[in-house]
């Protein structure tokens, strides 16, 4: 028969164990956190090529039911969205060029939290403009969510994935442009970027020229290497994604991605030649 004192033991021993796998846990999930972006599956940066990830833990533990509700969420800042469904569509190679290489494009973006306004390099990235122009008209951005939010080690709001998974694509994909812009300084991708995510794994040449729709915008100054092509400016609405980044994000514990908590739908995206 187990005496009181060797049951008191037990319990204590049974909830050590479960401090130790709440603590394990939460590493992992701060760790998945911050490791950023690198392909259409996890993000801008490339896999192994940029981690960012949290020191430690602190404080004291929170009680199980704490533990298992999570931190409370902010209120969304953004209105919901206009009625539509996300685009299905997809294309078997990259559009044939129709841009003008000369002419200045701008885009607009009509989001559920405000507008976001950019200015398009088409001299600097063809491929990459004609494209997003040739998607733009097709609405393919339209109804899609900004799917993943990076708040620590680099700061981006990702849009273009119809599926809001990561791992969507319009069915082909496109070269590497204006690498060697001289706006990336020191490796750092300044506020204002708009850049492709792609499937650049940091090692092999063959993951190279694998942008697709899939974009960032980068509204704080972020340390990357220069694989992204930067093929734009936000030019307005820099006060709607540091909105979207002051709700923060939440990991998705699975795939690690990071969604924000604002609810962030382009209702509908334009491109214009001015």
């Amino acid at each position: 028969m187990v005496s009181s004192d060797q049951r008191r033991r037990q319990l204590a021993r049974e909830k050590f164990a479960r401090q130790q796998q709440r603590r394990a846990a939460a590493r992992r999930k701060a760790k998945r956190r911050n490791v950023i972006i690198a392909s259409t599956l996890a993000v801008v940066v490339a896999a192994g090529a940029a981690a960012y990830a949290t020191a430690g833990l602190g404080g004291n533990d929170r009680s199980s039911d704490e533990a298992a509700a999570g931190p409370t969420k902010p209120a969304d800042p953004c209105a919901r969205p206009a009625k539509g469904a996300p685009s299905k569509k997809k294309w078997k190679k990259e559009p044939a060029m129709s841009v003008d290489t000369s002419a200045a494009y701008s885009a607009k973006l009509r989001t559920t939290c405000g507008e976001i306004d950019l200015k398009l390099d088409a001299g600097k990235a063809p491929h990459t403009v004609n494209s997003f122009a040739f998607l733009t008209k097709q609405g393919y951005f339209d109804h899609s969510k900004c799917h993943r939010l990076v708040d620590q080690g680099i700061y981006v709001l990702q849009c273009g994935d119809p599926t809001a998974t990561g791992a969507g694509t319009p069915g082909y994909t496109l070269p590497d442009e204006n690498l060697k812009d001289p706006r990336l300084k020191g490796g750092v991708y300044p506020a204002g970027t708009v850049a492709m995510a792609n499937q650049y794994d940091g090692k092999s040449d063959k993951t190279r020229n694998s942008g697709g729709s899939q974009f960032f915008l980068v509204y704080q100054d972020s340390k990357l290497p220069p694989n992204y092509t930067p093929f734009g400016t936000i030019t307005g609405g820099m006060d709607v994604l540091k909105k979207i980044a002051a709700a923060g994000s939440t990991p998705e514990p699975q795939t690690g991605n990071t969604a924000p908590n604002a609810t962030v739908v382009i209702n509908r995206a334009t491109v214009a030649a001015s």
